[in-house]
């Protein structure tokens, strides 16, 4: 009996626990589509990353061609000559993997350009949900885009459009 009772007790204050957390939903895409800033951010990344691509692009072919060019002339050198070739290609390989790594590597020109222009946005858009969170004291907001764990989410509890208001757009 007394254990019935302890479990019924944790049950109830299981329940009044639960009752009492609020919880919100944002939608991450929806809040960054609106945003025009972001969308020129992600423009700007674009066409910056088409001319680094560019660049590196034209050293393979580069390298491509020196290629093809050794392998045609190939029975016409001299060992000296041939050994000078292969340095070149292997060169010329050589800096259009350093460039594309300085480029586009873990800690490349994109991945800082990439920060520099989005986490003044991801910051406003941060302050703005805790703001709101702290008005109307959610202790938990999630992103239904990013987490694939929510399979529904009311729209009562979906704070984004509140959240492009406060950044001041409108939907």
């Amino acid at each position: 009996m007394k254990r019935l009772l302890l479990i019924a007790g944790l049950v109830f204050a299981a329940t009044l626990s639960m009752q009492a957390q609020k919880f919100a939903l944002v939608d991450m895409d929806y809040i960054l589509k609106n945003i025009p800033a972001y969308e020129r951010a992600n423009e700007q990344l674009a066409q910056v990353s088409k001319k680094w691509q560019a660049e590196v692009d034209a050293l393979t072919t580069e390298a491509q061609t020196l290629y093809k060019n050794y392998q045609n002339e190939l029975v016409f050198l001299s060992a000296e000559q041939k050994k000078a070739k292969q340095d070149a290609i292997m060169a010329k390989e050589k800096e259009a993997a350093d460039l594309k790594r300085k480029y586009f590597g873990p800690e490349g020109e994109l991945f800082k350009k990439r920060t520099s222009l989005m986490s003044p946005i991801q910051d406003e858009i941060y302050n703005a949900i805790k703001d709101i969170a702290e008005l109307r004291g959610y202790q938990l907001v999630l992103d239904r885009a990013s987490d694939t764990g929510i399979i529904f989410g009311s729209p009562k509890i979906d704070i984004s459009s509140e959240v492009l208001g406060k950044l001041g757009y409108s939907n």
